[in-house]
């Protein structure tokens, strides 16, 4: 049943909420895991509206100002919501944290947002985080999810766990004045360079994205969402907590990504929202199997895969029909049902976003029955801009644009937007946010796109691109994401700034490593096997093979190999998984320059 809230009749999301549990008291809100009983528990509507009013008790208690802001750090749970709205019934605004961040880049958060209240998982969190922490720091309370101080820290009259600030039950609220273009939330983006710019988003910037992502994808109270990106990154947050309670479904949370394989089989989703790592995982692992299976299997697989797709363009308008359709019946269920049934059997679609999504992959997916609907944004648009529909589904553009939202291509090729979905500002920063937003309110992306049919068809970054010193131009996004897509292959950068030719950095899958290194006769157990001539040679032959479908200048001739994976930790990579390109070439930097003389010595 369809029971969707329009956000002009709530116009705050504490409201919004409430809304909710007026329509639905006894509809099923929330799904988790709990470890005590080895169960899977649901909350209800009402049940959630108790356990916000105990949060928003005790945040009132800490004596807070309206507009004072609060951070989170917990990984997706009820404890999460709840938090968020009894924050933002206050008045206060949330500063989403991501859990597995460093301690200083955290830090830096808390300070420049000067947050009062943190909310984390556990003592051990805390204990990475306390030294990073400034002595004048504003935060005055420190939240545990789970249990008390880590008996081995010092005392901290700040730190307290949540049972214990609880109060075993409070009295109901109700909202009486709401404006919402009020700041909501300051979202930290994850930047590749320099520190992270707070983005500044009100209630209406996030609910009217939510709400126009339900004017071209339908969602009912009969919707079950498996949720598994963090929270703390936007396109989860809107997405995948804001619209299904603004829909009325449920959202089931999922323990772990090493654990989401069993959580798909026992939630058995309707919908969720992934990143295309995600799928390029199960994409890899689906064609390694097929490298050891029989012929007949492998044909079998490319035969539904290729039936799969004339399926798909027939039933989009694109294709006519054709007698092969008649096989789907049974190829479904030698092939296509088993791919279908290891994500829970009833996805009916699954939004990707926050990166470019292979072609191939999507593909092979969309053949399979999985229904992948690419979109395209940015955390300083709440964060979505355009999704493609389950009728007009192109799987190489990232969509048509929501409802209310406008672009265009402006100069470079660049794609600029405005709508109601874009960001505030810049926290504290004017310069920043006169740099992002022209005069007119355009907000200017950074990439570069073309609009045909009115689909937005992504084709680079602007300050992405590589430029060659024969003036050739390399968009290296989908080159290096087309790599990756090989088993061997764990991360890559393309390189070649200002060079002659194209190179590559990647870093190696250890496992694949070991097979492939024991195939060709290298030492599998000695690191420097890596820096093998022959090595290379045959690592530059597996490169172009995934890059063969590419134009003429994805030629790359030499790679530097590692082992050593890029990480958060490392500070190589953000926590949303980008990869900091300017860092990795600067650790890179002796090697990269003894490629391109030895290339330069071999012409």
């Amino acid at each position: 049943m369809k029971d969707v809230i329009d956000p002009q009749e709530v116009l705050t999301l504490e409201r919004l909420f409430l809304e909710r549990v007026r329509r639905s008291p006894a509809g099923a809100a929330y799904r988790y895991f709990q470890k005590s009983t080895g169960q899977w528990q649901q909350i209800t509507w009402r049940g959630a509206f108790d356990e916000v009013c105990r949060w928003r008790a005790a945040l009132a208690a800490e004596g807070l100002n309206r507009g004072d802001r609060v951070a989170v750090a917990l990984r997706n749970c009820p404890d999460w919501v709840y938090f968020d709205i009894a924050a933002l019934s206050l008045g206060l605004v949330v500063v989403p944290l991501y859990t597995d961040d460093r301690p200083e880049n955290t830090a830096y958060i808390l300070e420049d947002a000067q947050s009062r209240v943190l909310l984390i998982q556990d003592a051990k969190f805390w204990t990475r985080l306390a030294p990073a922490v400034h002595g004048d720091s504003p935060l005055q309370r420190v939240l545990l999810q789970q249990g008390g101080q880590d008996s081995g820290a010092e005392e901290d009259s700040r730190v307290r766990s949540v049972q214990e600030w609880l109060p075993g039950e409070a009295d109901a609220w109700t909202s009486e004045s709401a404006d919402g273009n009020e700041l909501a939330s300051i979202v930290y983006t994850s930047g590749t360079t320099g520190r992270p710019k707070g983005v500044m988003l009100s209630h209406m910037n996030m609910m009217s994205v939510a709400y126009g992502g339900l004017q071209l994808v339908d969602v009912d109270t009969e919707d079950l969402f498996l949720s598994f990106l963090p929270l703390s990154h936007t396109l989860e947050r809107t997405g995948g907590y804001y619209l299904p309670m603004m829909a009325g479904s449920c959202v089931a949370y999922s323990r772990s990504i090493a654990q989401l394989a069993t959580d798909l089989q026992q939630i058995r989703p309707t919908l969720m929202i992934a990143v295309p790592r995600i799928f390029e995982r199960v994409y890899g692992r689906i064609q390694q199997q097929m490298k050891d299976k029989g012929t007949l299997a492998r044909r079998l697989f490319d035969l539904t895969v290729a039936v799969g797709w004339r399926r798909f363009c027939y039933q989009q308008g694109r294709q006519g029909w054709t007698p092969s359709l008649l096989a789907w019946p049974l190829l479904e269920k030698l092939v296509a049902g088993k791919v279908t049934g290891k994500l829970g059997g009833r996805l009916r679609l699954a939004v990707s976003g926050g990166a470019p999504l292979n072609d191939t992959v999507a593909r092979m997916f969309i053949s399979l029955g999985v229904p992948i609907l690419q979109g395209y944004g940015l955390t300083e648009t709440s964060p979505v801009i355009s999704v493609n529909a389950l009728e007009d589904n192109e799987p190489r553009s990232v969509g048509v644009t929501l409802p209310g939202i406008q672009v265009r291509v402006g100069d470079s090729d660049e794609l600029i937007v405005r709508g109601p979905g874009v960001m505030l500002g810049y926290w504290n920063n004017d310069q920043w946010t006169r740099e992002m937003i022209d005069e007119d309110g355009w907000l200017h992306t950074g990439d570069q796109a073309r609009i045909e049919n009115g689909h937005i068809y992504i084709t680079g970054r602007i300050k992405d691109i590589l430029v060659l010193s024969n003036g050739e131009k390399v968009p290296p996004g989908d080159m290096e994401s087309a790599i990756c897509l090989d088993e061997l292959f764990d991360q890559a950068i393309i390189i070649g700034e200002g060079r002659p030719f194209l190179s590559a950095i990647v870093v190696l899958n250890p496992d694949a490593w070991r097979e492939f290194a024991a195939a060709h006769g290298f030492a599998t157990d000695d690191p420097k096997a890596v820096e093998d001539p022959k090595a290379h040679q045959l690592v530059v032959k597996r490169v172009a093979a995934q890059l063969k479908d590419f134009p003429a200048y994805a030629r790359v001739r030499k790679v530097l190999l590692t082992l050593e994976p890029w990480t958060i930790d490392s500070g190589l990579l953000t926590p949303t998984m980008k990869v900091k390109r300017n860092l990795v070439l600067e650790r890179f930097a002796d090697e990269v320059e003894e490629v391109y003389e030895e290339g330069a010595v071999g012409r």
